[in-house]
């Protein structure tokens, strides 16, 4: 598998609160799953941001949209920023 770095932007502006409320609780469920099977490794929120940075794990780019990003709940209301990444030989996290 592959591995990427995803920035997400959501903008939910003009949805019900309610709409919001039952939206995110499907995507906690929805993260847990991918992080179970893999796919979602780390997700980080900058602070004071409304934005996410994740490291995500598909087969390519196209498998990564498709069936990973593709299946958020949110995903009709985020951006994405893909870039895919690959080990560094003086990573000190290497082992």
């Amino acid at each position: 598998m592959r591995e990427f770095i995803v920035e997400i932007t959501t903008d939910l502006a003009g949805l019900p609160e309610s709409e919001v409320d039952s939206l995110r609780a499907a995507e906690a469920l929805r993260a847990r799953e991918l992080a179970a099977s893999g796919n979602l490794v780390r997700l980080w929120r900058p602070v004071g941001s409304m934005r996410s940075i994740g490291l995500w794990r598909a087969g390519d780019e196209t498998d990564l949209h498709a069936t990973v990003l593709g299946t958020l709940p949110l995903s009709p209301w985020m951006t994405f920023t893909v870039t895919a990444v690959q080990p560094h030989p003086n990573d000190p996290g290497r082992s």
